[in-house]
């Protein structure tokens, strides 16, 4: 593979990213191996520029191969603590190939994937106006089926290294985050030690309402979804994602919902996204407040995931970011019982967007 090939790099905010991509012979090695996959699917590059894209977290090659905006294969290399996303989309897409992109290639071994174009972003269906806010009721849906259809496989997703974030390991979590996080201070650790006990009191609730665990993606935005065709959603970007209580997942299309349209959607769109789980038993007040647990406990792993980095890299900001999500858990009011219905929500607003939630250095922008 000729090194020299035509290509941009945008490294974001991220100029002091130590990834794997500065080393010639990862990078030959890398991209041999992607042009390899591309022609076994009788493709090849189109001799535009090739489009690489380094975070912290990931090298995102995007390969042209036709004349078109969609034409093109996408290589990906995840950090070593995500690198179990490579054999984790092979996986999804055997099991559940209705709700996520089919890879061209995995090697698991080496974190690497290769993918098709899967279509255009939500974020940017929304931003054009081709769909508006009830487009997250059926996303929400899909999503809660797609979960709904993985529960069988909990065991087996852990087994590919997707990371655990059950109930029962959360308070240990907890407290590995805080002690290991120097953005803490003694009195930042000692008032979140406090909390603990509120923290076995939500496990233990969510525990007794028996939701069984599942896959979660951990950060799913706008950003991380694509719209293949009308109606139709796929799930994508698993490098966050952690086995575990599957309500969790709301946590952060919630608050995208939120910072685009106001706060007046989120109880429907639960209630869209539980549907699914209606069949597990419980009462749907119950399915709503394991919601409401499950999605404040969701903070904590926002706040392990900020450490999934190639090494080397800088943590600070991640520390920072880390912090946050860990103070966050303890940040909202306490969990009431389940309120009165919303009144549907104003038209008039939704041209209004709240402020985005999360820190500045969180990864929504960068992704």
């Amino acid at each position: 593979m000729d090194d020299a090939t035509a290509m941009t790099v945008d490294r974001g905010r991220f100029e002091d990213a130590v990834t794997p991509w500065e080393d010639q012979a990862w990078r030959r090695a890398a991209l041999d191996w992607a042009v390899g996959e591309l022609a076994r699917h009788g493709l090849r590059e189109s001799g535009a520029p090739r489009e690489v894209r380094l975070r912290p977290w990931s090298v995102l090659v995007r390969l042209p191969a036709g004349g078109g905006p969609r034409d093109a294969v996408w290589f990906k290399a995840s950090a070593p603590d995500a690198a179990f996303e490579a054999a984790l989309g092979g996986a999804l897409a055997r099991w559940v190939p209705g709700h996520v992109v089919t890879p061209l290639a995995v090697d698991p071994g080496r974190g690497w994937t290769l993918l098709p174009d899967g279509g255009p972003l939500l974020r940017r269906v929304l931003d054009e106006g081709r769909a508006g806010p009830e487009a997250w009721e059926e996303v929400l849906g899909q999503y809660g089926r797609m979960q709904r259809a993985l529960v069988p496989y909990a065991e087996r997703l852990a087994g590919l290294g997707v990371p655990g974030a059950r109930t029962r390991e959360l308070p240990a979590i907890f407290d590995r985050l805080v002690a290991d996080n120097p953005a803490l201070d003694h009195e930042a650790r000692r008032a979140l030690l406090a909390g603990r006990p509120r923290l076995l009191e939500w496990c233990e609730e969510l525990d007794a309402l028996r939701v069984p665990d599942s896959l979660d993606h951990c950060d799913l935005h706008d950003g991380q979804i694509l719209v293949p065709a009308p109606g139709r959603f796929a799930f994508f970007d698993w490098g966050d994602a952690a086995v575990g209580p599957p309500f969790a997942g709301l946590l952060v299309p919630l608050g995208a919902v939120r910072e685009r349209y106001g706060p007046g959607r989120a109880r429907r769109l639960r209630d869209a996204y539980l549907e699914p789980w209606t069949d597990l038993g419980p009462a749907l007040p119950d399915l709503r407040r394991a919601a409401g647990l499950a999605t404040r406990l969701a903070a904590l792993g926002r706040a392990a995931s900020w450490f999934r980095l190639f090494p080397g890299t800088p943590a600070a900001d991640c520390h920072e970011a880390s912090a946050f999500w860990v103070r966050e858990l303890f940040a909202a009011p306490e969990l009431p019982p389940e309120p009165e219905p919303e009144p549907e929500p104003d038209p008039r607003s939704e041209s209004e967007p709240l402020p985005a939630p999360g820190p500045a250095c969180g990864r929504l922008a960068d992704r």
